[in-house]
């Protein structure tokens, strides 16, 4: 492995480096947001409330990502009615369209997680909550939703190290995230093997920031069921 031509292209892996932080932490911080409400609604037992939210999680579940990145980049802007929208100066832009493909993908995997999470809230939890007197919307905040959460943080730990894996399509859009900085490298340098072994070493790094993470978080947020020692 020649080391000369990654540090001749050092500073174009770094770029990589921080295009794939910021636009994986942008679209699990908005998927987020998008999925707790989506999860309460996917929970009720009502198919009106709970139809409309499994048929969008089953076809973004049901897709690639590729295939979801291709229909909003491409497929979005042969519209004369999206072009003439408000939405346009953003839709034409590389980066919005893979952000936009990233949210609603890991805002569909992430309202599963904690719908699952909130159906199997314990039946005594609820009643004790409904005996205190508590409002619907308050037993979520207080008690279904912190509850949930703890359950569902392993499988969603997981899910964040997929959309840091599936981050990888934003290349074939023109995005230098990480993989694209090793395309970008390999077609200058004639040198696959370097480029892609420290596209997957830098890959494997956050990777293992990200476990490390969430295996702190879980630590603590189970800190009230260990025993105390002594």
């Amino acid at each position: 492995m020649d080391f000369s031509i990654v540090a001749a292209n050092a500073g174009l892996f770094l770029e990589g480096v921080w295009t794939t932080v910021w636009m994986v932490t942008c679209a699990l911080v908005l998927g987020l947001l998008l999925s707790v409400p989506l999860a309460v609604l996917r929970a009720s037992p009502n198919r009106l409330v709970s139809g409309p939210v499994f048929a969008y999680t089953y076809f973004f579940r049901g897709t690639p990502l590729l295939v979801q990145l291709f229909m909003i980049y491409y497929g979005l802007g042969q519209f004369p009615a999206v072009q003439q929208s408000i939405f346009w100066p953003l839709l034409r832009e590389a980066w919005f369209c893979a952000l936009l493909a990233f949210t609603l993908n890991t805002a569909a995997y992430t309202t599963e997680i904690l719908r699952g999470a909130i159906e199997v809230t314990p039946a005594g939890e609820i009643e004790a909550a409904k005996a205190a007197g508590m409002s619907r919307f308050l037993m979520l905040r207080r008690i279904v939703l912190p509850s949930a959460f703890r359950r569902a943080l392993p499988a969603y730990g997981n899910e964040v190290i997929f959309m840091l894996h599936g981050s990888a399509v934003a290349s074939v859009v023109t995005i230098i995230d990480i993989t694209g900085a090793a395309r970008l490298v390999q077609s200058r340098a004639y040198a696959p093997y370097e480029a892609f072994i420290t596209a997957g070493m830098l890959y494997l790094v956050l990777t293992f920031a990200l476990v490390w993470l969430f295996r702190a978080l879980e630590h603590r947020m189970r800190a009230h069921l260990r025993r105390p020692v002594g």
